[in-house]
């Protein structure tokens, strides 16, 4: 077993090394090699590098290569930003061009993204996404799947938006994934089929990552993930879509605001 302090000042040594000679993306030394260079045994040196890894400097599978982390960047995700969105669903297309849920969440414009990528397809819903949209059984949604990396060597960020499709196929640029990024984001498009969004509600619960998002979101060890069901619902209490976004805890920051009535 390795010896804890001996560890703990290699890991420190070597978070050292990272921030004076490597770059984001850059593969790191292997574990013989750091154990050679610094005359250690290879089991200190593999807990070293399991300990930065936990503190998300590197990255990589146990036994594969290892990798300088590409930090991830951080989500502010307020309920507010959904009257935003609602407040530009009228404006012109140009206006509603130059400000979207992605920029209000993470600073970034959407041409800055390294990647953005979207599968569609018409299929039978979950269960539990059917009951809430209320679908009988045979009735189809518009699952979207969007993946997104902010930088080059980031692990991607990750959704799955479920709008029911005899719905949403009433204006059928809806159905195209070439129209993406959309104007104006989904509350735009409902408006196109005759939707006036009235609120949203997001269910927030916490849970450990899947092996399937641990690697795809390169999400360092005992991090859990934030996950956010966003329900939507139209002027007559309707639900018209709903949305599955997964967030590593590293990487977001909820931020809830209540307006209150003032007294008179």
């Amino acid at each position: 077993m390795p010896n804890v302090g001996k560890y703990a000042e290699l890991a420190e040594r070597l978070a050292q090394l990272i921030e004076d000679d490597y770059s984001p993306g850059q593969q790191f030394l292997t574990n013989p090699e750091i154990a050679k260079r610094y005359s250690v045994s290879g089991n200190t040196a593999s807990r070293a590098v399991q300990a930065l890894k936990e503190r998300g400097l590197l990255s990589g599978k146990v036994g594969g290569k290892t990798w300088v982390r590409v930090a991830p960047v951080r989500h502010l995700r307020s309920n507010e930003m959904y009257h935003r969105e609602k407040q530009r669903v009228r404006l012109g297309e140009e206006e509603r061009r130059t400000w979207g849920i992605s920029e209000d969440s993470t600073k970034m414009a959407v041409t800055e993204i390294a990647e953005n990528s979207v599968d569609f397809a018409i299929v039978t819903p979950p269960a539990d996404v059917a009951e809430l949209l209320g679908l009988t059984s045979g009735q189809k949604v518009l699952r979207r799947s969007y993946r997104r990396r902010n930088h080059r060597g980031e692990g991607a960020s990750t959704s799955v938006s479920y709008l029911p499709y005899d719905l949403v196929s009433r204006n059928p640029e809806i159905l195209d994934p070439t129209t993406e990024p959309w104007p104006g984001g989904t509350q735009h498009q409902l408006y196109t089929v005759g939707v006036e969004v009235d609120r949203i509600e997001d269910r927030v619960t916490a849970e450990m990552p899947t092996e399937r998002e641990v690697e795809e979101q390169d999400i360092p060890p005992g991090v859990p993930m934030i996950r956010v069901r966003k329900i939507t619902y139209d002027t007559s209490d309707r639900v018209v879509e709903v949305t599955d976004i997964p967030f590593p805890a590293d990487r977001i920051e909820l931020q809830f605001v209540t307006r209150l009535e003032r007294w008179a």
